[in-house]
């Protein structure tokens, strides 16, 4: 392991000499000193061997040589136009779909490895020339013997020992920052690290993806936003899936958008709405949105739906990182900013101790020359960039469980602003927010909330379903001789016990003490309901 992880350091060392990336590196702004390095480095005092590359095409094919980690970097930036120049951006995308195939000859036998069957006996048609290539996979057209059009997605082969070494160096840096900089375990990176090398080994299992891409396609059953394709679950195997074949423009294909009239600002913002709806509704959102894995239905352009594909990245928030987040966003949105440092500190993301008037006044600083230009001029990804930068010096920790959602925003706005310039990410999701707030303590949410926490007590559980069954069937005009009135009374009171306690349970368990009250009127609704006559 230890020699493929010099190996690997070469290759990178190699690969960057190659494009010569450093001239990235010396095009910004660097002290004297640091600018004065690039005449100690031996290659640039070398000749050029090969044609000048632009430093667009430098960088991606850089990248595109490094492999899989190194190409999910660059289609992550590729999406963010408002903070790459156009020559680099426009390079990048070319990351998303279109990385160089390998041998169909090793498809084949891959597929046939996997199914245990000759691919003539399992499809109608296989083509074997690739439909697209990513930096994991690469995907097939083909018929099924029923006649339906479907795609067969093939794991590359041999990435585990290159994904292993690049994590190793990952790993070896986040730790060296973090003996080194207090700055850097502020950042957690060995956690994100750790985060990551989950999603990229979960990426390298398709069952798992065929899981993911059935529950966001019941999440989304009958939606006009989003679309996702069916699997096809008796042909998926650990490096084989196969599934629908969908028909749709790719959502950065402007051109062909805008000829079948697609309502570009109503797409900007279901954008949007599909993020905002996956985090908070389901707690299940598709986290690899890069446009190379999302397509427009032709069908409706009037009302256009999204398709979404690969779904091998997916996040899930707990119910306490939903609430903070709906609460900070929507704090942020009516520039409360007291309640947003308030928020940070009951969260724990910043120190107890943290005085909330300073707090206050930093967030404050950042967020007001940004409020007072008109709204389709903030991005949302620079003042995170900001708060962060703002945060540093009241030793804010980065969240790992919220990185992904993060790199999720990012992609979703950096997409929005390519489709419709004007969007309005604040005033488009503030609305959602409010109303997923107000449904949180409605009534049924409570009910639902004091049934789940219920029966996490069986004992309890079963006492209260019993005590409900007796309650809705009354006793008859002429009981029987054994239901005496003083029993009635008994069970009564047993039921009003177990009701108003558990008013009271969800009432405790409310984050904000001022939105308990729903809890305490259905304690004492309860407690009516069971004594009166």
């Amino acid at each position: 392991m230890k020699l493929l992880a010099v190996r690997r350091l070469l290759t990178i060392q190699r690969v960057v000499i190659r494009y010569r990336l450093d001239d990235l590196l010396f095009e910004l702004p660097l002290p004297w000193w640091l600018a004065a390095t690039r005449f100690l480095l031996p290659w640039r005092w070398l000749p050029r061997r090969r044609r000048q590359l632009s430093r667009g095409e430098s960088l991606r094919l850089a990248l595109q040589d490094l492999g899989p980690i190194f190409i999910k970097f660059g289609q992550l930036l590729s999406t963010r136009r408002d903070l790459l120049p156009p020559d680099i951006a426009d390079e990048l995308a070319k990351l998303q779909d279109r990385v160089p195939p390998f041998d169909p000859e090793r498809s084949v036998a891959l597929i046939e490895e996997q199914l245990g069957a000759k691919v003539g006996s399992l499809f109608a048609r296989f083509d074997s020339q690739p439909l697209a290539s990513a930096s994991i996979a690469q995907v097939h057209a083909a018929q099924l013997k029923s006649g339906e059009e479907v795609v067969v997605k093939v794991i590359r082969p041999g990435l585990k020992p290159v994904i292993r070494a690049d994590l190793a160096w990952l790993f070896l840096l986040a730790r060296l920052a973090e003996a080194i900089s207090t700055e850097a375990r502020r950042l957690h990176p060995v956690e994100v690290v750790s985060d990551y090398e989950k999603t990229i080994y979960d990426e390298l299992d398709l069952l798992r993806e065929a899981a993911n891409a059935s529950q966001l396609r019941r999440n989304f059953e009958g939606s006009p936003l989003l679309y996702v394709p069916q699997v096809y679950w008796d042909l998926c195997r650990p490096k084989v899936l196969v599934m629908e074949r969908i028909y749709g423009i790719p959502v950065t294909d402007l051109d062909s958008l805008i000829d079948q009239r697609t309502n570009l600002k109503l797409l900007a913002e279901r954008g949007v709405e599909i993020f905002f709806t996956q985090v908070f509704r389901d707690s299940f959102f598709h986290a690899d949105m890069h446009p190379g894995n999302i397509f427009v239905s032709t069908r409706t352009p009037w009302s256009p739906q999204y398709i979404a594909i690969d779904c091998g990245i997916v996040g899930s928030l707990t119910p306490e990182d939903q609430d903070y987040l709906a609460r900070n966003l929507l704090a942020f949105f009516k520039r409360d900013y007291r309640k947003v440092a308030q928020l940070h500190i009951d969260s724990g993301w910043v120190p107890a101790g943290t005085r909330v008037n300073d707090f206050e006044a930093a967030i404050r600083t950042v967020c007001e020359p940004i409020f007072e230009r008109p709204l389709k001029d903030i991005s949302f990804g620079q003042l995170l960039l900001r708060l962060f930068q703002t945060a540093r010096r009241f030793n804010m920790e980065i969240q790992p469980q919220l990185v992904l959602l993060q790199k999720t925003l990012l992609n979703i706005e950096g997409l929005g602003r390519q489709l419709y310039p004007e969007l309005d990410l604040w005033s488009t999701a503030a609305p959602f927010l409010e109303r997923w707030m107000r449904e949180r303590v409605s009534p049924r949410q409570l009910l639902g909330n004091l049934q789940s926490q219920i029966e996490q007590v069986p004992h309890l559980a079963s006492m209260t379903r019993d005590v409900l069954e007796r309650l809705s069937h009354p006793p008859l005009d002429n009981p029987p001789p054994s239901a005496q009135p003083g029993d009635r009374w008994a069970l009564r009171l047993l039921g009003a016990a177990l009701l108003g306690g558990a008013g009271v349970l969800a009432a405790g368990l409310q984050a904000d003490p001022a939105q308990a009250w729903p809890a305490w009127l259905m304690a004492a609704a309860g407690l009516y309901l069971v004594l009166r006559r």
